[in-house]
C-alpha cells in the first residue's frame, strides 16, 4: 500500500491537473460561443447561394463553366480538415480513421490529399503518404482570406483537369454534444435536376447567364470552404469542452478516492501507534 506521503503527492498532482482541465474547458466554452455564432450566421447565406447557383446552372444550360463540368471520378482530391491540437476527445481520431478508409478503400482509382491542420499532416506523414498541399496553420485562425486561398487552389486544380472532383472531409457541427464526420463534394458544383418549369420560360439574365456564373461560382466555392472550416472549428471547440468537462469530473472522482484511501492509511497508522503506546504502558505496569 502506498505511503501517506505518496498519497498526498498524488492528490496534489491530480488537483493541479483538475485545475488545468477546468481552465481548458472554460477557454473552449468561450471560443465555442464565438465559433458557433459564426457558423449559425454563415449557413443561411451558404445555402441560399448554393440554391441560386444550382437554379442558374439549369436555367442556362448552354453555358458550360469549368467548375460545372462533370467527369468520371477516377482521380479525386480529398481535403481532410483536422485540428492543430489534441485533448478534444475523438474529434481527430474519428475523422482520420474515415480519411484513411477512403484513401485505402478503392472508391477512387487515385486520391490526392490536401491536408488542413497539424494532426492530419502528422498522421499521414507517419504513414508515408505524401499530400499535394498542406495548410498546417490554417485552423489556428480561420479567416475569409485563408479560406479563399484554399478554395482558389482547389478550383485551379479542378479547372486544369488535374483532378476529376474535389471532396472535403470535415466534422460537421450539429450541437455541443454531437459532431458528425461528413464527406461533402465541393467540385464540380452540382446542378439542379431539370423538372417541369425549372428552366423558366422567358427568364432574363442581367448582365448575362455566363457573366453571372463566372462571378458567382468562384465566390460560391470560396464561401463553401469557409463554411466547412467554420463548422470544423466549432466542432473542435465543442469536442474539447466536452472532453475537458469529463476529465474534470474524473479528476474529482479520483481525488475523492485517493482522499478516502489516505484517510484509511492515516487511521491505520494512528491505530497502530495507539496499540504500541498501550502495549508499552501495559508492559511497564507489569514489571
Amino acid at each position: 500500500m502506498a505511503s501517506k506521503q505518496d498519497l498526498r503527492r498524488r492528490i496534489r498532482s491530480v488537483k493541479s491537473t483538475q485545475q488545468i482541465t477546468k481552465a481548458m474547458k472554460m477557454v473552449a466554452a468561450a471560443k465555442l460561443r464565438r465559433a458557433q455564432q459564426r457558423v449559425i450566421e454563415a449557413r443561411p447565406y451558404a445555402a441560399a447561394l448554393e440554391g441560386v447557383l444550382r437554379s442558374l446552372a439549369v436555367r442556362a444550360p448552354s453555358h458550360h463553366h469549368a467548375l460545372l463540368r462533370q467527369r468520371p471520378e477516377r482521380r479525386v482530391t480529398l481535403v481532410v480538415v483536422t485540428g492543430d491540437k489534441g485533448l478534444c476527445g475523438a474529434f481527430n481520431t474519428n475523422l482520420l480513421r474515415e480519411a484513411n478508409a477512403l484513401v485505402a478503400g478503392g472508391r477512387w482509382a487515385e486520391v490526392d490529399l490536401v491536408l488542413v491542420g497539424r494532426k492530419g499532416v502528422d498522421f499521414f506523414r507517419h504513414r508515408g503518404r505524401k499530400p499535394v498541399a498542406v495548410y498546417p496553420e490554417l485552423m489556428r485562425n480561420v479567416t475569409p482570406a485563408a479560406a479563399n486561398a484554399l478554395a482558389d487552389d482547389l478550383a485551379r486544380r479542378f479547372a486544369a483537369r488535374q483532378t476529376d472532383a474535389v471532396y472535403v472531409l470535415f466534422n460537421h457541427f450539429r450541437s455541443i454534444i454531437q459532431q458528425q464526420v461528413t464527406l461533402e463534394r465541393l467540385l464540380p458544383v452540382p446542378r439542379e435536376e431539370d423538372s417541369a418549369g425549372a428552366r423558366g420560360a422567358g427568364t432574363i439574365f442581367e448582365p448575362s447567364a455566363g457573366a453571372l456564373l463566372h462571378t458567382m461560382l468562384p465566390r460560391h466555392v470560396q464561401f463553401q470552404v469557409f463554411r466547412m472550416l467554420l463548422d470544423s472549428q466549432a466542432a473542435e471547440h465543442a469536442s474539447r469542452m466536452t472532453a475537458m468537462d469529463a476529465a474534470t469530473k474524473n479528476a474529482a472522482e479520483m481525488i475523492d478516492s485517493l482522499t478516502l484511501t489516505y484517510n484509511r492509511v492515516r487511521q491505520a497508522s494512528i491505530t497502530k501507534e495507539l496499540i504500541e503506546i498501550v502495549s508499552g504502558a501495559q508492559a511497564l505496569a507489569e514489571r
